[in-house]
């Protein structure tokens, strides 16, 4: 592997994550006739039970809502593509009703920087996203945004990615961790995990979980309690380090339905 030229800081990620490799793959490489215990059990088999315990599943907290589930009061949004619907904030189009370009419904609540971003969203047909760190487009129309996005679509395909709409594009795709350098194009520095495996983690229809975690250039999506992608982006001029929150309405050949609910955010 060559590291000449890599960044101290992502260094320091690349070399522990070779450290903690390499313990896994010690563990896992025992022969099977590992010598037993006292009575008969594995050496280190209790130490490994015990470890399952050592950091049990986070607790949410400090976290606000801000959708209350019953109007769009908070949000900016085309009325004649959204509307509230069971506690969910619903966009729709139809294959004769479109609108002319990707539109957002915008959170005006504020622009966050450092924050985690968690929702429960159902996808039926086309392609969404949850929009993130980014500016407005009134020079294309309204309700447009560019910036970060964790994208979504019906048929899993990007589900999970790091996009950058209006702007770079492809960040990181589903499963990698990924590094963007000054003025430099986006590359892989590892995987987070399999393409297909992280696939079958994501319900096609019925609700999912998202989860968005953005701390200084540090970036990290989830559905469904498993990381998707990674990526640390240190491109000074083109990155964005706060900005505004949208869900998605794409524009479509045959029509596209995104429900999103129980929408929270915490900041830092």
């Amino acid at each position: 592997m060559n590291l000449i030229g890599v960044p101290s800081k992502l260094m320091r990620v690349i070399v522990c994550g070779v450290a903690i490799g390499a313990v896994v793959c010690a563990q896992q490489a025992a022969p099977a006739g590992a010598a037993a215990g006292a009575q008969g059990r594995p050496r280190g088999a209790g130490r490994a039970m015990n470890q399952a315990n050592l950091v049990p599943p986070l607790e949410e907290a400090g976290f606000t809502q801000i959708f209350d589930g019953k109007s769009l009061n908070g949000w900016d949004a085309d009325p004649d593509f959204w509307r509230v619907e069971d506690g969910a904030l619903v966009g729709e189009t139809k294959a004769d009703h479109q609108p002319k370009q990707n539109i957002f419904a915008i959170w005006r609540g504020g622009k966050p920087a450092d924050f985690e971003f968690k929702a429960q969203y159902r996808m039926t047909g086309g392609n969404s996203g949850i929009q993130y760190r980014s500016i407005e487009r009134p020079d294309v129309a309204k309700w447009v945004l560019q910036g970060y996005q964790a994208d979504i679509d019906a048929q899993q395909q990007f589900t999970g990615q790091i996009y950058e709409e209006r702007g770079r594009g492809f960040l990181a795709l589903r499963g990698m961790f990924a590094y963007v350098g000054d003025g430099r194009k986006t590359g892989m520095v590892g995987k987070v995990g399999e393409n297909e495996e992280l696939k079958a983690l994501i319900k096609g229809d019925d609700w999912n979980e998202i989860h968005i975690i953005a701390r200084g250039n540090t970036i990290i999506q989830l559905i469904n309690g498993h990381v998707m992608a990674a990526l640390v982006d240190d491109d000074t001029a083109k990155r964005k380090m706060d900005g505004l929150i949208g869900l998605q309405l794409h524009l479509t050949n045959t029509g596209m339905k995104i429900e999103v609910k129980n929408i929270r955010v915490k900041t830092f």
